[in-house]
């Protein structure tokens, strides 16, 4: 059975060890891990990782108790050669990436005894995305999921989220040596959903890893994707897409830690935001350690806020323990609509709501080409259409 050591004190109480003075964490990399809920307490806000995320609304999440069973529909399109089985706790990969950071992620690990593996085999190029459609019929529901691209695999899993429920899940990815791995979270969610999702990768020599989440539905969702370059000539793209209304909260807080040499790393999310009570959180680490010499890494974050009342917190940080890099950056910016955007589209006889509309389009556009699946292109520019058409007609 996979171990850890015990998260310390600090973590349960606030991050406050009683022997001794107050010690925040101040970046990500310190952040303590472990196997057992009993070693975290529950989050109050305070905690430099839950101070922007309503932890109010997220209370169920944090009582260790099994929800009822078949609250949540599963339902996995894949080609045949896709290998498919259940791991239980200690059962081998299901652990090999995956260190639970905060109370949900471990009741998650430890409330799933049986985990799904998907696995593409060594060699093997999908011709076909593997689809994970899951489809909440409200209540309680944790959830650890496995993804696996062997050596030299090539692959894309898409997990779409629907209907309503309180989820935590993991995700644990994989990426072996050679391969080339897509995963994309989808949250199409109803309003009421309360969605908190830990994903954890490792990507291994000479592999890539594609990763995007993206969240146009749900009352509060909290996707967190850390992923860890480990092999040398290893490549990371983490790509967020996410589109708040009213009183809905999208958080992602994502991690990217260069270890092996000569690693690639592009981050890139975009939102827009609309209504009253709309609010977005992103807060991207990258961390470039000591002996990942020739790296070459950038992190970006840009939101669009499209109505009064709509709030959008980003917070980029940067920390490189070697001086041996090709380069490294970070960016973010948040505004309005560019007024000579605006008047260079309305100067031509386009309307200003259609001028808005084709602003805010090509705004978000770029990350949802950066996806490559044709069909799941259509439909998200579909689904943004849609979503400015709620606005226009406010």
């Amino acid at each position: 059975m996979t171990t850890a050591t015990p998260a310390p004190a600090r973590v349960a109480e606030g991050h406050i060890d009683p022997a001794a003075a107050f010690v925040p964490v101040q970046t990500r990399s310190e952040r303590p891990w472990s196997f057992e809920p009993a070693d975290f307490g529950a989050p109050t806000g305070r905690e430099v990782n839950w101070k922007h995320t309503p932890v109010a609304r997220l209370q169920q999440l944090f009582v260790d108790e099994a929800g009822p069973h078949d609250v949540i529909g599963v339902d996995v399109t894949a080609p045949a050669v896709v290998e498919q089985r259940r791991l239980r706790v200690g059962e081998a990969p299901r652990g090999e990436v995956f260190r639970p950071e905060d109370l949900p992620s471990a009741i998650a690990w430890a409330q799933e005894e049986s985990a799904p593996l998907i696995s593409i085999p060594a060699g093997v190029e999908l011709d076909e995305p593997v689809i994970i459609r899951l489809t909440g019929t409200g209540g309680l529901a944790h959830a650890h999921v496995v993804i696996e691209a062997q050596a030299n695999a090539r692959g894309v899993v898409v997990i779409r989220h629907e209907g309503t429920a309180v989820h935590a899940q993991n995700v644990e990815i994989i990426a072996r040596e050679g391969s080339a791995l897509t995963v994309i979270s989808l949250q199409r969610w109803d309003d009421d959903a309360v969605h908190a999702g830990a994903h954890q990768a490792r990507v291994d020599r000479d592999a890539t890893l594609t990763h995007a989440v993206v969240s146009l539905g749900g009352g509060v969702v909290r996707i967190n994707p850390s992923v860890e370059l480990a092999g040398d000539g290893a490549h990371g793209k983490l790509y967020g897409l996410s589109f708040a209304d009213a009183d809905q909260h999208l958080e992602s807080q994502v991690y990217l830690h260069h270890k092996g040499r000569h690693t690639v790393g592009d981050v890139l999310y975009k939102g827009a935001l609309q209504g009253a009570g709309a609010r977005s959180v992103w807060i991207g680490d990258v961390l470039i350690g000591p002996d990942a010499t020739g790296t070459d890494s950038y992190e970006a974050n840009r939101n669009l806020v499209l109505t009064d009342g709509a709030r959008a917190d980003s917070i980029p940080n940067l920390e490189i323990q070697t001086g041996d890099i090709v380069g490294a950056g970070h960016a973010s910016a948040t505004g309005r609509f560019d007024d000579e955007q605006l008047f260079y589209l309305q100067a031509r006889g386009i309307s200003e709501d259609e001028a808005r509309r084709l602003v805010v389009l090509g705004f978000l556009t770029e990350i949802v080409q950066k996806l490559g699946i044709p069909a799941l292109e259509d439909e998200l520019t579909a689904a943004i259409e849609a979503e400015l058409a709620q606005e226009v007609d406010a």
